[in-house]
Order: structure tokens, then C-alpha cells, then sequence
């Protein structure tokens, strides 16, 4: 749909959603959004000015459908996807890519580091998403100099990072904030530093001791995106990899970093989100969010989990989704979503969809807690539907209908029983909900309580 918008914007040194709107203007992107947010054109229009919302849109991804990322909108869910060397391929990472769709992403990171082509896995994964697509491209650049950090040079960062410009890709993650004086405030963690980007660009700082390449170039990259419109995903470096080091001054110290770098985006109408934690203690999720909000200017905030515990590997899809659910009710703007897989291997088919449904309820469920416009209403349809023993119904509404039909079949499979008003729990004899009262017998209810208070009152 964004061809002939696009072709207007050609030949033009910015088009960035933000240099539009700070000149006034409402995009057809801008336009596309409010529809979907159920809100005011000129709301948007403000909100991307300021910085505290995003519109991610590459002018070389035209069939993407524009979504905002902000707090003015509903809570977003990012899905990783990739191929590694160790496993999948092309074929596999666009089924996950529809997959990811199919079940609600918003936005999806293609983190690929092996596996194939690069290039090719990237722009098929492009060519086939109507979501916004983001990438780290420091794994493509440590694959161009062979796995050898020390050989990295500053060109090779611009030039990966131009050409997944060229490819289309909406936003990108950019280490940017880890600067060589923060190192040594990771000696008391447990799990020192655990960005997979953070990690290399600390590798290439140690070897050659000279300040992070991403920092010293950020103008340059800067340029970049202001010709195709590509957003910062502002990398946290030093996020914590484990509850116990949460909070901590490696991490607050470069969140202070990335606040000065999205204003210095700002300068030049760049859009921007800032990253974050990570694993965190749920008494400690409010604070985290309001840091960034104050250290960052209220940039959108863009959160992996957090995990809120460290002891339940296979099920960290539950215990992030508990932690992005608080996170969402203070102010994130996007969740990016964890698997039962995390810290234990590459995800597949399945364990996409575990993740993303885990993350589809915590972002739902933020959008309750912040009361935004019709956010209950999809609840609220569910309840009457299941009140009324509508079961096909309630599947329609359901996050995964799939899902939800599967496990009502499992012990009442025939047709029959989806007018039943009855599951498998109670049975025809036990429900509750079978308690129908009618409006009559209410009244002649409310008529004797009253007589009764009347008796009381006067005795």
C-alpha cells in the first residue's frame, strides 16, 4: 500500500516519519495508524514529533502496514526469529516469520548469524512481512571479518549498516551506549555482560582500547537512517543478565549514555527507542521503567521480558511474561518476547508460538491495567460468550483459537457439544453458570430485601 507514498519522499535528504511530523505534516503512515489506534491523526502527528513515539518504516519496505510504537498506543510484541549456523535455513525462518504473524507480532527481529546467506534470508524475510522488521547488524559484520573482532574497523559497521538500510529494514539495534569506561563496573555481577552485540564491540574495545566505534560514528549512522528512514533500536549493552545484577551501575550508567544519543537523534529528526532489561526483580520493573522514561526523554521504551526469576529454564517464556505484563501497566511501549527455549537453544515452530501468546496476554493485559479506549472490550464479548455457553465463540476471540478449540476436544470432541452448556470440568450437573436468574425474579428479589431493611430499620 506505501508505493505511491513512498514515491513522493524520493530524492528528499530525510524521510523520517519524525521530520514530517515536526514540520507538520500527517503521513499517510500517521493516517494508517490512527486507524488502527482508534485515535486523533493530529495525535500521532504530536506524539512522533516529540520522540515519544515511533512509526518504524523503511521506504524501501513498501508493503509493510504501519504500526506505531509509543505510550500513546497499545502495548506492542516484538518475535525474534534467525538462522543460525548450527541450525535452520531461508525456508524455515520465513515460516516462523508467519508464523510470528499469524500469531500476533507486531514487529519481528530477524538475529540471523549463520545459516545461509544473510542477505538473501533478510530480504526474503523483507519481501514476505507486512510487520516492520528489525536487525542487529553488528552479527552481519563479525561475519564479514570471519569471527575475527579485532579485524573490525568502523566502515565495516557503516557499510553493513547502509546495506540492511537499502534492504529495507525498519529499525536496527545499535550498541551505541557501551562506552570503554563502563567495563569495569561489570566485575561484581554474576553474569557479566550478556548482549551478544555488547559482548563483541566489549571484545573490540579490550583488544584495541579505543572508544566503541558505534559511539564515535553515531553521526554517521545518524546520516544513514535519515535517508531511508530507518529507526534506532538504542542496543542496552550491560542489561542484566540475571536478577542479581539488576539495576546496577553498568547498567544505569550507559542508559544515562543512551538518553544523550537519542537526543542527539532527535537533533536530526531520527526516530528512536531505547532498549532494556533484561532479568529484573518485579519489585524493582516501576523504578526501571521510570529511569528511562526520565534518563531518555521519554523515548519509547522496548523491553526483553524481564525475567523476574532465574531458576525456571524451559518455562521463561512464563517467568518474562509475568515481568513484561509489569512493565507494560508502567509505560513500555513494546514487549519483546521470550521463549521456553530461552537460554537453552534456538527456537522452533512451537516454541515461537508459546512465546508469543505468553506475550500477546502480558501486553493485553498492560493495556487493561492503563485503561486505554475499548481495551476490554474483546474481554469483555469473551465473558458473555462463555456466559452463554457460545463455545465456537468463544474460540473466535480467543489469542489462540487453535489452541483453545484443542483443548475443549480433547474430552468433548463432537459437535454436539459445542452447544453444550457444559464442559468437561463440571459437567452437565455442576456448572455454575447454569444458575440462570431472570430479570423478574430479581426485581421480586430486590422488593423483599427492601421489606426486610424496612423491618430492621423500624425494629
Amino acid at each position: 500500500m506505501r508505493t505511491e507514498w513512498i514515491a513522493k519522499r524520493h530524492g528528499q535528504s530525510n524521510v523520517s516519519q519524525m521530520h514530517y511530523a515536526r514540520q507538520g505534516v500527517i503521513t499517510e503512515e500517521m493516517n494508517y495508524v490512527a486507524q488502527r489506534e482508534n485515535l486523533p491523526a493530529e495525535l500521532i502527528r504530536e506524539e512522533v514529533a516529540r520522540g515519544r513515539m515511533i512509526i518504524p518504516a523503511n521506504i524501501n519496505h513498501p508493503n509493510l502496514e504501519p504500526m506505531a510504537i509509543g505510550i500513546a498506543s497499545k502495548c506492542k510484541v516484538n518475535a525474534n526469529i534467525g538462522a543460525s549456523p548450527n541450525s535452520s535455513n531461508l525456508d524455515e525462518e520465513v515460516a516462523k516469520l508467519n508464523l510470528a504473524v499469524k500469531y500476533g507480532a507486531d514487529t519481528v527481529m530477524d538475529l540471523s548469524t549463520g545459516g545461509g546467506n544473510l542477505d538473501e534470508i533478510r530480504t526474503a524475510i523483507i519481501k514476505a512481512s507486512p510487520v516492520p522488521i528489525g536487525t542487529v547488524p553488528i552479527y552481519q559484520v563479525l561475519e564479514s571479518v570471519h569471527g575475527k573482532i579485532e579485524n573490525l574497523t568502523p566502515d565495516d559497521f557503516l557499510h553493513v549498516i547502509e546495506k540492511h538500510a537499502q534492504q529495507g529494514v525498519d529499525y536496527m539495534t545499535i550498541h551505541a551506549g557501551l562506552l570503554i569506561e563502563y567495563l569495569p563496573l561489570v566485575r561484581s555481577r554474576i553474569t557479566g555482560i550478556v548482549s551478544r552485540g555488547g559482548g563483541i564491540i566489549a571484545r573490540w574495545m579490550l583488544h584495541h582500547h579505543k572508544q566503541n566505534p558505534l559511539y564515535t560514528h553515531f553521526d554517521d549512522i545518524i546520516e544513514i537512517f535519515k535517508k531511508y528512514d530507518v529507526s534506532f533500536s538504542l542496543g542496552d549493552s550491560l542489561r542484566p543478565g540475571c536478577t542479581h545484577d539488576a539495576s546496577d551501575d553498568a547498567q544505569l550508567s550507559e542508559l544515562k549514555t543512551l538518553g544523550q544519543l537519542t537526543r542527539r537523534a532527535w537533533e536530526h529528526d531520527v526516530q528512536v527507542m531505547v532498549e532494556g532489561p533484561g532479568h529484573v526483580p518485579m519489585d524493582q520493573i516501576e523504578f526501571n521503567v521510570k529511569k528511562q522514561m526520565e534518563e531518555c526523554s521519554e523515548a519509547p521504551f522496548y523491553v526483553l521480558g524481564p525475567l523476574v526469576t532465574d531458576i525456571a529454564p524451559g518455562y521463561d517464556h512464563i517467568t518474562s511474561a509475568i515481568g513484561a505484563a509489569i512493565a507494560g501497566w508502567h509505560g513500555t511501549a513494546m514487549l519483546c518476547y521470550v521463549t521456553p527455549k530461552e537460554h537453552l537453544g534456538l527456537p522452533n515452530a512451537e516454541d515461537v508460538r508459546n512465546g508469543l501468546i505468553a506475550y500477546k496476554i502480558a501486553a493485553h493485559a498492560a493495556d487493561i491495567a492503563r485503561h486505554r479506549i475499548g481495551a476490554r472490550d474483546r474481554d469483555d464479548e469473551l465473558s458473555t460468550a462463555r456466559y452463554n455457553f457460545d463455545w465456537n465463540r468463544q474460540f473466535e476471540l480467543s489469542l489462540d483459537p487453535e489452541r483453545a478449540k484443542e483443548y475443549h476436544d480433547e474430552t468433548l470432541p463432537a459437535d454436539i457439544y459445542k452447544t453444550a452448556e457444559f464442559c468437561s470440568m463440571c459437567g452437565p450437573k455442576f456448572c455454575p453458570m447454569q444458575t440462570k436468574v431472570d430479570a423478574d425474579a430479581l426485581t421480586e428479589l430486590e422488593k423483599f430485601l427492601a421489606k426486610e431493611k424496612e423491618v430492621v430499620t423500624q425494629s
